[in-house]
C-alpha cells in the first residue's frame, strides 16, 4: 500500500510502480476482451451430439454448399440453386423428425409488395419488390392444436449482394438455422407454441424478404415472437445487438444461453443511426408490432459485402457458439405458455418502464434488468451522489467549492488535450501516407496512431490542471498552515490535489449518469458502474469525516479496486467497439469523395479519446507525483514514433488480399440527355476513404480521376472517380437503355402527368421523385394493372422520394406512374423531375478487363442502394 505524508513519501511513487499500473490495465482489457469475445466453444460433432443435439461440423457443410454456389444476388441463377438446396435439407428434416412431430415446407412464392419503413435507413424511400421465392418451415408438436396459433420465427436471408459469396453475410445463418431445425424437430412433441423457420429472399435489397412473408403468408398472423439472425462480418461470437421492446425474449435468453452474449450499447448506436445499417428485426418490429432479439456476427467487420466474405476466415466455434445458444432459447421459450400472451402483455405494458437493460459478462453470465428497476437504481444514486457533494462542499467551504471546480477543469483540460492530439494525427496522415486509413488490414497499430497520442494529450491535460489546482490549494496551505514549513505545505498540496483529481473522475461519471437517465439511454448502466465502484473503493479505503485530516497518498489498493468491476464489465466491448469502427471504415465514405479524406480516422480518433478521458481518469490521478510520468511521456512518443515509421514506410499495407479496399467497377450507359445519343463510360470509385491512384496505376486501361466527373447515381454521388471511355461502346445495346417517356399532361389547377417508366432487362432499379414538385403518385405494374404504390403522404430526404426496386427473373419490367403536382411547389435548384437508375448484373468486356487486373488488395462492395456493373441512367426534366 502506499501510504506517504511526508515530503519523501510525496515524491517517492517511483517509476516501475507507476509504469506497473497503465501496463496493468492495458493488459486487463486485453485479456478482457480475449476472454468475452474470442474465446469460442469447441466445434462438435454429429456423433458427439446425437440426433437433438447442435452439430458445428454438420452446419459448416451447409455453409460449404452454399458459398460454392458464389455470389447469389436476387435474380440470380445461383440463387434458384441456394433455394433449392435450402429446399431439399428441410425435406430431409421433414423425414427425419421425431414421430410425435409435425414438419411442414412450404416453398412460398411472394407477389409484389411495398415496403414503407418509418425511420432508419430507409426513411424517405418505397421499397419494391416482386417475384420473391422463401422456404418457410413450421414445427410443431403433433397432439398440441394450440401451437398451431402461437410460433416462435426464427428468421435469415439466403440471397447475398453480387459481390460477396457470403460465408459469413448469411450462409452462416442459414447453416445454423437448418442444424437448429434438424435438433428442433426432435424436441417439439412436447412444446406449447410452433418454431417456424424463414429462409427468405430479398433482404439485401432493402429488408423484402421479411415484409413480403410478414404481411403475405397465412402463418404470419401465429408469430409471437421474432428471432433474426444476422451478419456484420464474419464469424466470432454471435451477440444480441437488438432486443424487445417486450423483454420476454431477452430474459427468456439471459436464463438459458450457455454462452450469453449482448450489449445495449451496441442498440443504442445501432437505433440512434451511428451504425448505418438496417435487419430484418425492424420489419419485425415496425410492420408487425412483434418483439423479439436480433443476433449478429461482428468478427472482421471489415470484409462485410465484399470478396473475403468467405468460408476459410469463418472461425472455429462461431456456428457452436450461436447453434448452442439458440437451442437452449427456442426449447425453453417454445415449451412456455407466456409466448401466447406475448402480444397481449406488450399492448397493455408501458414499454418506456419495461423495456430491458442487458450486457453480458464476460459471455459468461447476463445481467437482465428493466428500465423501472434502473429508474430507482439511478435516481437513488444520483440523489445520494448530490448529498455527499454538497456535504463535502459544505464542510470544506469555499475551498472546497474551488477545488471542485478546478478539478473540473483539469477534466476539460483532459479532453480537449486528448482530442486535439489524437485528431492531429486523423488530419495529418492524408498528407504523409496515400491512404488516410492505413490501419485497415492491421488493426493494432491504432494503438501506436490513435492510443497514444490521446493518452498523452490527456495525461499532459490533467496534468496542467493538476499544475494549476496544486497551485491553489498550496497558497490555501501557506495561509492556513502557517507552523508548517514550505515543503511539507507543498507536499500536502500534492496530495490533496492527487486526491481532488480522483473525485473529479466521479463527477464526470455522475453527469454522465444524469444526462444518460434524463435521455433514457439504455447504456447508461455502464456510468453507473464507473461511477459506484470507484466511488465504494474511495469511501472505503481513503475517505475521512475529519475537517482537519492530514493529507495521505492514494493508496494503490483503491484503484485496483475501483476499476476491477468496471473493466471486467465494459473493457472488452470498449476494444470490441473499436474494432468495429476500424473496419466500418472500409465503407465509410457513403457518397464515394463526398467527405473529407480525414474523417473516417477523424471519426476512430474521438471515440479512442473518449474512451481514454472516460476509463483513465481515475488512473492518471496517480502519475502526476510519480516519477513514471516523464517515462510514460516518453513512451508514448517512442510508440507513436515506430508506428508512423512502420505506415509511412509501407511495412504495414492499409489492405491486404484477405482485408480489401472496397471499390466498385460500373460501365454507365448515360441516357441521361446530355448528350444526342447515349454516352457510355467505365466508373471506378471506392467507398474506402483515400485517392484511387496506386489502384488505378496497377490497372491502367486509360483511366483518369478527380472530382470533375460526378456521377449521380440515384440513390447517391460519386463525388470523386475515375473514368475511361475507352471501349466503351460493347457489351450493351440500345435496346437496354430504359425508357421514361410522357404519356399526358393535364396543365390544370390539379395537375397530372402520367408517365410510362420501361427498365427493359433490368429488374433492379431505383427511381427518384422531385418532391419539391409533385405531392404524391401511384405506381402501378403496366401489365396487368395492380397497384403497386397507392396514395398517400410519402416522406422524402433533401426533396426527393427514391423507390429502389427488386425482383426475380420474372419481374415486371413496365410501370405506369401517376405524378400529382403540387399546388404550392417548393423553388429548388433542381431542375429534374424524375431520375432513374437500372442495374444489370453483366460483364462488359471493359469491365471484365479492368476487374481482372484489379488489384489484389481491392474488391467489389456491394449493397442495396450501390449499382450493379451495368448500370443505365436516365431523367426526366421537369420543363418536359
Amino acid at each position: 500500500m502506499r501510504n506517504r505524508s511526508t515530503v519523501s513519501s510525496a515524491t517517492s511513487k517511483n517509476s516501475s510502480e507507476g509504469e506497473s499500473h497503465g501496463v496493468l490495465k492495458s493488459e486487463k482489457q486485453a485479456k478482457v476482451h480475449h476472454y468475452q469475445f474470442e474465446s469460442l466453444p469447441e466445434p462438435l460433432t454429429a456423433e458427439q451430439v446425437g440426433k437433438r443435439g447442435f452439430s458445428e461440423e454438420a452446419a459448416t457443410k451447409h455453409v460449404e454448399e452454399l458459398t460454392q454456389l458464389g455470389p447469389h444476388p436476387v435474380g440470380s441463377d445461383a440463387l434458384e440453386l441456394g433455394l433449392q438446396y435450402v429446399l431439399a435439407a428441410a425435406e430431409e428434416i421433414k423425414k427425419t423428425a421425431h414421430w410425435e412431430v409435425n414438419v411442414e415446407v412450404d416453398l412460398f412464392h411472394a407477389s409484389s409488395g411495398a415496403n414503407i419503413l418509418d425511420g432508419g435507413l430507409f426513411k424517405g424511400r418505397t421499397l419494391l419488390y416482386s417475384d420473391l421465392t422463401h422456404v418457410v418451415l413450421r414445427i410443431l408438436p403433433k397432439y398440441a392444436s394450440e401451437a398451431r396459433d402461437s410460433a416462435i420465427l426464427v428468421s435469415s436471408h439466403i440471397d447475398t449482394v453480387f459481390s460477396a459469396e457470403g460465408a459469413g453475410d448469411c450462409s452462416s445463418c442459414v447453416a445454423v438455422m437448418l442444424e437448429l431445425a434438424r435438433g428442433v424437430s426432435h424436441w417439439a412433441h412436447g412444446f406449447k407454441n410452433s418454431v417456424i423457420f424463414l429462409f427468405n429472399t430479398g433482404e439485401e435489397e432493402g429488408l423484402n424478404g421479411a415484409h413480403s412473408f410478414i404481411t403475405q403468408h397465412p402463418w404470419s398472423s401465429t408469430i409471437r415472437m421474432a428471432v433474426d439472425l444476422e451478419a456484420m462480418g464474419i464469424g466470432g461470437t454471435s451477440a444480441i445487438f437488438q432486443a424487445g421492446p417486450n423483454p420476454l425474449a431477452i430474459e427468456n435468453y439471459a436464463l438459458v444461453a450457455k454462452y450469453p452474449s449482448g450489449q445495449i450499447l451496441a442498440q443504442d448506436l445501432f437505433t440512434s443511426g451511428v451504425i448505418k445499417s438496417a435487419t430484418d428485426f425492424q420489419v419485425y418490429k415496425e410492420v408487425a408490432g412483434l418483439s423479439g432479439l436480433d443476433f449478429a456476427y461482428a468478427d472482421n467487420t471489415a470484409v462485410y459485402h465484399t470478396k473475403n466474405d468467405k468460408l476459410k476466415l469463418l472461425k472455429p466455434g462461431s456456428l457452436q457458439h450461436l447453434g448452442e445458444n439458440m437451442l437452449a432459447f427456442l426449447l425453453h421459450t417454445a415449451a412456455s405458455s407466456q409466448l401466447s400472451k406475448s402480444k397481449e402483455i406488450a399492448a397493455n405494458e408501458k414499454t418506456d418502464e419495461d423495456t430491458a437493460i442487458y450486457f453480458d459478462i464476460l459471455g459468461t453470465y447476463m445481467v437482465v434488468f428493466r428500465q423501472r428497476f434502473a429508474n430507482m437504481l439511478y435516481n437513488s444514486v444520483i440523489m445520494q451522489s448530490m448529498m455527499i457533494w454538497a456535504t463535502s462542499i459544505l464542510m470544506g467551504g469555499s475551498t472546497a467549492a474551488i477545488s471542485l471546480a478546478l478539478s473540473f477543469l483539469s477534466i476539460l483540460l483532459m479532453w480537449i488535450c486528448s482530442l486535439s492530439f489524437s485528431m492531429a494525427v486523423a488530419f495529418i496522415l492524408p498528407l504523409i501516407y496515400s491512404s488516410p486509413v492505413p490501419f485497415i488490414s492491421s488493426p493494432w497499430i491504432v494503438g501506436g496512431l490513435f492510443v497514444s497520442p490521446a493518452f498523452l494529450g490527456a495525461l499532459t491535460g490533467q496534468h496542467i490542471g493538476y499544475v494549476i489546482l496544486k497551485t491553489y490549494i498550496s497558497r490555501v496551505f501557506s495561509t492556513r498552515l502557517e507552523n508548517l514549513s514550505p515543503v511539507v505545505q507543498v507536499s500536502w498540496a500534492k496530495l490533496e490535489a492527487e486526491r481532488w483529481l480522483y473525485k473529479s473522475g466521479l463527477l464526470q461519471w455522475l453527469i454522465l449518469l444524469v444526462v444518460g437517465h434524463y435521455c433514457k439511454v439504455g447504456s447508461s448502466y455502464l456510468a453507473l458502474v464507473w461511477l459506484v465502484s470507484p466511488a465504494f473503493a474511495y469511501g472505503l479505503l481513503e475517505a475521512t469525516l475529519s475537517p482537519t485530516r492530514v493529507p495521505k497518498a492514494l493508496k494503490t489498493i483503491t484503484l485496483l479496486l475501483g476499476l476491477f468491476v468496471p473493466f471486467l464489465i465494459s473493457g472488452g466491448m470498449f476494444i470490441r467497439l473499436a474494432g468495429t469502427v476500424v473496419g466500418m471504415a472500409v465503407r465509410f465514405d457513403r457518397n464515394p469523395g463526398g467527405n473529407p479524406e480525414w474523417l473516417g480516422s477523424l471519426v476512430l480518433a474521438v471515440y479512442i479519446s473518449a474512451v481514454i478521458c472516460l476509463t483513465l481518469v481515475y488512473l492518471l490521478s496517480y502519475v502526476h507525483i510519480s516519477g513514471a510520468k516523464n517515462l510514460i511521456a516518453i513512451a508514448s512518443f517512442i510508440v507513436f514514433g515506430l508506428s508512423t515509421t512502420l505506415v509511412i514506410s509501407g511495412l504495414i499495407p492499409p489492405f491486404t488480399e484477405d482485408v480489401s479496399r472496397a471499390v466498385n467497377v460500373v460501365h454507365v450507359v448515360d441516357a441521361s440527355g446530355r448528350f444526342e445519343e447515349p454516352s457510355s463510360y467505365i466508373s471506378l470509385f471506392s467507398t474506402t476513404p483515400g485517392r484511387l491512384t496506386k489502384e488505378i496505376e496497377h490497372i491502367g486501361e486509360g483511366f483518369v480521376c478527380g472530382r470533375e466527373n460526378a456521377v449521380d447515381f440515384v440513390t447517391f454521388t460519386a463525388s470523386y472517380s475515375c473514368w475511361t471511355k475507352d471501349d466503351s461502346v460493347n457489351g450493351w445495346s440500345k435496346s437496354d437503355v430504359p425508357i421514361l417517356e410522357v404519356e399526358s399532361d393535364s396543365r390544370t389547377d390539379d395537375r397530372l402527368t402520367q408517365v410510362t417508366i420501361d427498365t427493359k432487362v433490368s429488374t433492379r432499379w431505383s427511381l427518384a421523385i422531385n418532391t419539391n414538385k409533385i405531392e404524391d403518385f401511384r405506381l402501378k405494374d403496366a401489365e396487368n394493372g395492380e397497384e403497386l404504390i397507392q396514395i398517400g403522404q410519402k416522406r422524402s430526404v433533401d426533396g426527393w422520394h427514391i423507390i429502389q426496386y427488386s425482383g426475380g427473373k420474372n419481374a415486371p419490367t413496365r410501370f405506369d406512374l401517376n405524378l400529382y403536382w403540387a399546388k404550392n411547389q417548393t423553388e429548388g435548384r433542381n431542375d429534374l423531375l424524375l431520375k432513374l437508375r437500372t442495374d444489370v448484373n453483366r460483364l462488359t468486356p471493359k469491365v471484365k478487363r479492368v476487374l481482372e487486373k484489379l488489384p489484389s488488395w481491392c474488391s467489389l462492395f456491394g449493397k442495396s442502394t450501390s449499382p450493379q456493373t451495368l448500370s443505365f441512367l436516365s431523367n426526366l426534366r421537369v420543363d418536359f
